[in-house]
């Protein structure tokens, strides 16, 4: 049995997993960074270790240094949660060297489903459908313009070792391969330390379905059902629903039994995902197999009851599965939605925003849980993952499901960091998100469909307010109306002695500069490459420079025309009173 785990991740996952750990009697064990002293999973866990430094590679991602702690600290086992090293086979092999167990699959399975190209080969043993891809790794962006003129386009050039849409680009106009293909590469690398690609043939318009895997060592594969997660920003995902709706019988036996051949081919154990994207005309194609816990399980946990970290436990205590002596795959009861609560600014294009949380007030009610890594007074770091939070709402049907996500959204309050707790208010109260779950429904919900549909509403806040004003600081007044009491959200700069300030904020843009012909970084980032030299002529609009913060590349856009003259270099640490070039 387990006695003390090393929980080698942060956030509200190493949050979730001491708080499942102490259920099962297990001694937790957290790490932080620098930056994250005093982070809520180091209060929550029953010990803190610190590791110098503040990048991943200097910090989570430090081998030597996690296995260091967890033999100082008496650990005998790992949870790696998601990201980081969680899908990384030699750490695996690392921590089963120490004399640990690893809270995973083997690290043969990691190697054989983390190698998309390779668990593409597994798929079509089994008989799951592909759509047209590279059987192996492609040397250079030329190959990629060659399979896009055999197969036509958009192609999907992915990372080889990749995840959560991290080093995925889609190409939709043959110029643009190159560069795609070279930002997948820099941001596979850097979020998974291999940069290898392939390429694929874009289905159109697909939903994102994925089936939950847990299986033990005892010859155990069950399908915890299935989720939904179309709902994404540049193939991030921000809200997810379980069971995944609007499919057939014949679809959802076709998702769970291909999902569960695929992991009893390679003998996999523990939990996993197998993922799939639905086309519009309904067609079914695997994408990939993620050899983890997703940020997304918990949707899964409220409508089957299941504890699926509990269960990894479990399962690398060599025991089998609680479930299976009732029903191997467990039935869904109700409906559920995950909204992913990031530190990002949706007016912004989901700029990250780092900064210190001033409040963080969650709501409550029936069918409401949230798992969190922050609280007041928390700080979000620009060096990771910009979720603070998830917001889980479960109703008995689907339609209960939203109003009361609707009611639970508006009553969660964060303040100091934009998040994109708007977008979220924006889309409960959408009919597109509605109708996504009728199968018989013209209309419904891509994975690029945010990228090319979704425009910020101030219908989202308690007034008439301007887009602008959506992140405006607000108190509510309560005023009484013919013996009704009425509340109103009015801006609390309403009465400022500068009658100007009451319109709001004013909000940062990636051309802004603090005087005109100034080029700056919206948010702290690092300068990952400029797109022009020095002395070059640009245009207005035109995107200058790539930016990383986060795990994410955005552009930097020149805010005028004319010669510009470079201030900064590539790999410079950037933060917004940073001016890194000049525009004359």
């Amino acid at each position: 049995m387990i006695s003390a785990v090393l929980i080698a991740n942060r956030g509200e996952i190493a949050v979730r997993i001491a708080r499942a750990a102490r259920d099962l009697g297990i001694r937790s064990i957290a790490i932080y960074s620098e930056a994250d002293a005093g982070a809520l999973h180091t209060r929550v866990a029953d010990e803190a270790y610190a590791l110098p430094g503040n990048t991943a590679a200097d910090t989570y991602m430090n081998v030597p240094a996690l296995l260091d702690i967890a033999v100082r600290a008496g650990a005998d086992a790992i949870h790696p949660g998601y990201g980081f090293l969680s899908e990384n086979a030699d750490f695996a092999r690392a921590v089963a060297g120490a004399g640990l167990t690893w809270i995973g699959p083997t690290p043969e399975s990691i190697e054989l489903l983390g190698d998309k190209i390779a668990a593409r080969r597994v798929a079509e043993e089994v008989g799951a459908p592909l759509a047209p891809g590279t059987s192996d790794p492609i040397d250079d962006w030329q190959e990629a313009r060659a399979f896009a003129e055999k197969h036509g386009l958009p192609i999907a050039i992915k990372a080889a070792y990749g995840g959560g849409g991290r080093g995925l680009k889609v190409v939709e106009n043959l110029e643009d391969i190159e560069a795609a293909f070279n930002s997948a590469g820099r941001e596979a690398k850097e979020a998974f330390g291999r940069a290898e690609c392939y390429v694929e043939k874009f289905l159109t318009h697909p939903r994102h379905v994925e089936a939950q895997i847990l299986a033990d060592t005892h010859g155990n594969v069950a399908v915890l059902g299935t989720r939904d997660c179309s709902t994404q920003r540049r193939f991030q995902k921000l809200i997810e629903e379980a069971p995944a709706p609007a499919l057939s019988d014949e679809q959802r036996t076709g998702i769970h039994e291909g999902a569960r051949a695929i992991c009893a081919k390679v003998g996999y154990t523990g939990a996993g995902t197998v993922e799939y994207i639905v086309s519009e005309d309904g067609t079914i194609s695997f994408l990939e197999v993620n050899t983890r816990v997703q940020v997304e399980h918990p949707v899964t946990e409220v409508v089957t009851g299941v504890d699926i970290i509990a269960e990894q436990f479990r399962i690398a205590s060599g025991e089998p599965l609680s479930f299976v002596d009732e029903s191997l795959d467990p039935e869904p009861h109700g409906h559920a939605f995950e909204f992913r609560i990031n530190a990002e600014d949706i007016l912004n294009g989901f700029a990250p925003c780092p900064g210190t949380i001033v409040r963080f007030e969650p709501p409550t009610g029936p069918g409401i849980r949230v798992d969190a890594g922050v609280r007041s007074g928390s700080i979000v770091p620009p060096y990771y993952d910009s979720l603070i939070a998830k917001l889980l709402v479960w109703g008995p049907t689907r339609e209960v499901a939203l109003a009361r996500a609707k009611q639970a959204l508006a009553e969660f309050d964060i303040e100091g960091v934009r998040t994109v707790l708007p977008f979220h208010r924006d889309m409960v109260s959408s009919q597109v998100l509605a109708d996504h779950g009728d199968a018989k429904a013209a209309a419904g919900i891509y994975t690029d469909w945010l990228d090319h549909n979704y425009r910020p509403s101030a219908e989202s806040t308690s007034n008439i307010a301007p887009v602008e004003a959506i992140y405006a600081k607000r108190t509510q007044v309560a005023i009484e109306i013919d013996g009704k009491l009425v509340s109103v959200g009015l801006p609390e700069n309403l009465f400022a002695a500068d009658p100007a300030a009451a319109g709001g904020v004013k909000v940062a843009s990636p051309s802004a500069g603090s005087q005109e012909g100034e080029v700056t970084a919206p948010y702290d980032a690092n300068l990952v490459a400029w797109n022009v030299a020095d002395g070059d002529t640009v245009e207005e609009g035109e995107a200058i420079a790539t930016i990383e913060a986060m795990k994410m590349e955005s552009s930097v856009k020149a805010p005028r025309g004319g010669t510009i003259k470079l201030l900064a270099k590539e790999g410079d640490r950037l933060d917004p009173s940073k001016v890194i070039a000049t525009i004359d």
